[in-house]
């Protein structure tokens, strides 16, 4: 399995726990302004929450693509916290573009402090599962290769 496809899989399972938490965020506490509902506003679809919902799903399988292709780089030693460096790293940049063209303003401000939280919280929690699923994928793969013309120990 390639860097990205470890990465696909990863953002995907980071994407459906970040999903979770914002969908109970949406349905019992609603205390700040989901991802999903901000995405929908931008692609001019506010009625039509799947719009904001699908889009959301797409940047996570996406951002996990590019981690794959980052980690290795990024100057962290464990998976995890490489995933939570870039995670911020997409926080940041979703602060100051993202945001703005949703009309919520630079890092959320207009949406009041407790959506700027609930966005950090929620990119931290992405990027731990992010990178956690990753670094299992290499590990795995790791185990599994057995050099070309040689016997496992076993």
């Amino acid at each position: 399995m390639s860097r990205v496809q470890k990465g696909l899989v990863a953002g995907l399972a980071a994407t459906a726990v970040v999903s979770v938490i914002e969908a109970i965020n949406m349905t019992v506490g609603h205390w700040a302004v989901a991802f999903p509902q901000l995405l929908a506003i931008i692609l001019k679809s506010p009625d039509t929450p799947a719009v904001g919902w699908a889009a959301h799903v797409v940047a996570g399988i996406g951002l996990g693509a590019l981690f794959g292709v980052l980690c290795p780089r990024l100057p962290t030693d464990t998976p995890e916290s490489k995933g939570i460096l870039f995670a911020v790293g997409a926080f940041i940049l979703m602060g100051l573009v993202i945001a703005p063209i949703g009309g919520a303003g630079m890092f959320f401000m207009r949406a009041g402090f407790g959506s700027l939280a609930w966005m950090i919280a929620s990119h931290a929690i992405f990027g731990i599962v992010l990178g956690n699923v990753y670094g299992r994928l290499v590990a795995r793969d790791k185990r599994l290769r057995v050099p070309l013309g040689s016997a496992t120990a076993h």
